[in-house]
């Protein structure tokens, strides 16, 4: 793959898959060659009934300086967004406004982590920042404003004030800001951020991955729909799960005082 383009590497451990941006060179600027491998690897993990949950990072000294906006000028006139490109069913959108995907996203983030390295980040579900990182949405300096999510998800997460001040000024801020505001849940040493991020990962993957998925589709339900919405699954979510192999190991490890070992089934 030309470096000028970038690539995504994808490493699977167990039931986690590694999702990397790998163009460090660009300090992994983001290209149109990059969505559709990073599509693809979303899609992967969404489908793939063995895979529990994935991790993000970013290779070399930096998470993402964002979009390389020159390779992505004419996409964004004519609003060609890649995961839509498909004639069939959609593709796994990476930064969940389109089709999200239903495993868990751990995000490790460092260095310049800047516009769409927020908004991925903010499209999965945990973020776990080095100490070192800094941020920035500041697509309004570049006279356009951020359509991956963060006009949305900064204010879910980090509250309307906290979202302006930070979207409007196109500032830069540091993990320690991150993590005040509620953008990312822990602060670690830098170099650790991606071994922690595996951890939490391999933490989660103890768990009944039927059950995982349907917390968080619960959780966005709450945030797409509302809570009507919400409640109205609770009753038949449970059903569905209290009916599977999963839910049955669940009690019977309950009974025999031991580590629950679960399929996905």
């Amino acid at each position: 793959m030309s470096a000028d383009e970038g690539s995504i590497s994808v490493e699977i451990r167990d039931h986690i898959m590694l999702i990397g941006l790998n163009r460090p060179e660009k300090y992994n600027g983001y290209t149109p060659t990059m969505a559709r491998q990073l599509i693809d690897a979303y899609t992967t993990l969404d489908e793939d009934p063995n895979l529990w949950v994935g991790v993000v990072f970013g290779h070399g000294d930096h998470f993402t300086a964002g979009l390389d906006l020159p390779k992505w000028t004419d996409k964004m006139a004519s609003n060609d967004r890649p995961e839509r490109a498909s004639t069939d069913a959609p593709m796994v959108d990476p930064v969940a406004l389109g089709r999200a995907c239903r495993k868990p996203i751990i995000t490790a983030v460092h260095g310049i982590t800047f516009t769409f390295g927020i908004e991925l980040a903010l499209g999965g579900d945990i973020i776990i920042s080095a100490d070192n990182a800094r941020f920035s949405q500041l697509e309004p300096a570049r006279g356009i404003h951020a359509t991956g999510g963060a006009t949305m998800r900064f204010v879910e997460r980090g509250g309307y004030g906290n979202a302006m001040y930070h979207l409007l000024t196109s500032d830069e801020f540091d993990a320690a800001e991150a993590y005040r505001i509620g953008i990312v849940q822990e602060v670690v040493p830098l170099g650790s951020q991606l071994d922690r991020a595996i951890e939490l990962a391999e933490r989660i993957c103890t768990q009944a991955p039927l059950a995982v998925q349907a917390t968080k589709a619960s959780s966005r339900r709450y945030l797409n729909e509302g809570v009507a919405a919400t409640l109205a699954a609770l009753g038949p979510v449970q059903a569905e799960l209290i009916a599977s192999e999963d839910a049955a190991e669940g009690v019977q490890s309950f009974v025999e005082r031991r580590q629950a070992e679960f399929k996905g089934r």
